[in-house]
């Protein structure tokens, strides 16, 4: 039986039973959203949140998950209080092995790894290992962990499902022979050229280029389309999280170094595409609104009322696009050299992006510091071969020693 057959038998015979990483940002939030308005088609079994106890409260008490698990033992114990008051039977736990455990425990069928940062890569792993249906929005697990996170995809038979706006359309541009085993897609075997990423540009897309290095994080962090944590909308004032979506594309697709380009289109109508090699391009269109793409993979391979409303092509104005400027986004040059120079390359640019970024809004560094922190990391950094994930976690915790004294020395 193959795996669409597997699918279209299981999916609507009973309530999918998901665990949501991340419940309390914004891509958590948006699947909550999704969820409600199919309650006969998910059971949420687990939520986990770093610390946000009055989000992950309101959650608990409208949803009822099992369990909730927060990021240290002394937020969970006040969130625990909380709900006991509420008469909400809700289980708190705490730590990295309880959200390893709520990923891969027999009653979940679906993750959605939504959590922010390298923090997601185990409990991600946890969940691909148990063979669930993986929703996978965090990035960072596929920059930090590429060959042996899709080594592991292909072992447990999991299926890898692309949240982020930009792979989710590139998956359904793709034919569905290729949609059912796209980490080992031959793109000459089904006539397909190359895939284009689309990005924004973010907010700095036309800022006269000697007053990029003095933006303040409320500018960073102002996107002019979508919605998103001041995270990832510094990542995309740098267009170091276009970088991150290269590499990830590269591992979700199975790319060669011709097979990706990225392509400026501010109005981020067109989510990406797909180039064919009879010169036809497949486009997915929408609006800016992540609950398209989450329904797409709850649903999939069914499509779901999402509560986002589809284009008024009447109204939609001018669709153009660009080249980004080297100049203008170092950081992705950074991310698309490292990702053909090898798993370490890329381990230690997320890890001192990540550290330069949480300085930048702590006002510690300039917006133009980013690029030469991330740069500086790399060149300082010993890239040697990585063969486990134990290698992995020790590359990222000396990255960011590296860009943590790089960012003291001001």
């Amino acid at each position: 039986m193959s795996l669409q057959q597997v699918v279209n038998n299981t999916s609507r015979s009973k309530p999918a039973v998901i665990t949501v990483l991340g419940a309390t940002g914004s891509i958590g939030l948006n699947t909550l959203d999704v969820i409600a308005r199919h309650p006969n088609d998910f059971e949420l079994f687990a939520v986990t949140a770093h610390s946000r106890i009055d989000t992950m409260r309101q959650i608990c008490e409208r949803f009822q998950p099992r369990f909730a698990v927060m990021g240290s033992e002394h937020v969970a114990a006040t969130l625990r209080l909380q709900l006991r008051e509420l008469n909400v039977n809700t289980e708190v736990l705490s730590g990295e092995a309880a959200l390893c455990n709520v990923s891969e425990a027999a009653e979940v069928d679906t993750v959605m790894a939504a959590i922010v940062g390298a923090a997601g890569l185990l409990p991600t792993l946890a969940a691909v290992k148990a063979s669930k249906r993986v929703l996978l929005a965090n990035k960072e697990a596929l920059v930090m962990s590429g060959q042996l996170f899709i080594d592991a995809v292909r072992a447990a038979n999991a299926q890898l499902l692309p949240v982020d706006s930009e792979h989710n359309a590139i998956f359904q541009a793709l034919p569905e022979t290729v949609q059912q085993n796209s980490v080992s897609t031959d793109f000459a075997k089904h006539g397909i050229r190359k895939i284009l990423l689309t990005g924004s540009g973010g907010p700095f897309r036309q800022t006269p280029l000697a007053d990029l290095g003095k933006q303040t994080p409320a500018a960073a962090c102002a996107h002019p389309n979508w919605d998103m944590g001041q995270k990832i909308s510094v990542d995309s004032a740098t267009m170091l999280n276009k970088g991150l979506e290269y590499i990830e594309a590269r591992w979700l697709f199975n790319c060669q170094p011709q097979q990706i380009e990225v392509v400026l289109h501010p109005q981020s109508v067109i989510h990406s595409m797909v180039q064919y090699v009879d010169g036809s391009v497949i486009a997915q269109m929408g609006q800016p609104d992540m609950r398209t793409p989450i329904a797409y993979c709850l649903g999939y391979p069914e499509r779901l009322n999402s509560g986002v409303q589809p284009l008024d092509f009447t109204s939609l104005g001018e669709l153009t696009f660009g080249q980004a400027e080297a100049a203008r986004y170092p950081c992705l040059q950074l991310a698309i050299d490292a990702c053909w120079q090898g798993q370490a390359a890329t381990t230690t640019l997320n890890a001192a992006n990540e550290e330069a970024v949480s300085a930048f809004l702590k006002e510690q560094i300039a917006f133009g510091d980013i690029a030469k922190i991330c740069e500086n990391t790399l060149a300082q950094s010993e890239l040697s071969n990585i063969t486990d994930i134990e290698g992995i976690l020790d590359c990222d915790a000396r990255a960011r020693r590296v860009a943590h004294s790089l960012i003291m020395r001001g």
